[in-house]
């Protein structure tokens, strides 16, 4: 529970922690503002609040925003274990023009009771994802470029959309080919020698 924890129900807060997620919120940030289950059920039953998953709502009344189920996915797995990984995050990036048809989230495999959320892929991984290889994309905290484009091509996403990933990574300047291939190399044979193939149309 945060320290500005709010002892009486103040709406003002929620609408604050919301608008910086697109209007969504949790349950447990509904309770740091004060307002308990039972008010929050009351909201929902009078449609101020609408029910997204288990302990993710939306304000009804807040503008819609692209990649909004993104949002409410990655809350609903939660905010400080999960990050926005793969094709999710290509698209994020605006790496590639590759379309998900499911949101990529990623945790550590260590993590237990992981929600079953309809079109959400969750990966877990013992490769950890340091501080430099995470981003934050309109609030969302997304893996970086690199990690990014390395975690595609090992899940196998389609190979001349991980080409697109690089050409335009390079482009953008938010990757360099030595830094491709040097992450490359913990990586199997198979995701390297599309990484250089890929670094070579750039060329």
């Amino acid at each position: 529970m945060s320290d500005m924890t709010h002892t009486k129900p103040s709406l003002e807060c929620l609408y604050g922690v919301a608008g910086g997620q697109m209007g969504h919120f949790t349950t447990a940030q509904a309770h740091d503002c004060g307002l308990r289950s039972n008010l929050i059920k009351y909201h929902v039953d009078t449609g101020k609040f609408i029910r997204i998953h288990r302990g993710v709502y939306r304000l009804r009344d807040y503008p819609s925003w692209p990649r909004e189920e993104v949002m409410a996915a990655w809350l609903a797995v939660g905010k400080e274990r999960a990050v926005v990984s793969h094709e999710s995050a290509l698209d994020l990036l605006e790496l590639s023009d590759v379309i998900p048809n499911r949101i990529h989230l990623t945790v550590p495999r260590s993590i237990r009771n992981l929600p079953k959320i309809p079109m959400v892929t969750i990966h877990t991984t013992t490769r950890p994802i340091r501080q430099d290889e995470i981003r934050t994309v309109e609030g969302i905290r997304v893996t970086s470029p690199v990690r990014t484009i390395l975690d595609a091509a090992e899940w196998g996403t389609a190979g001349e959309q991980i080409e697109a990933a690089v050409e335009d990574a390079v482009y953008q300047s938010v990757a360099t080919p030595m830094q491709l291939q040097r992450a490359a190399e913990d990586r199997d044979i198979r995701v390297q020698n599309l990484i250089d193939r890929s670094v070579a149309v750039t060329a």
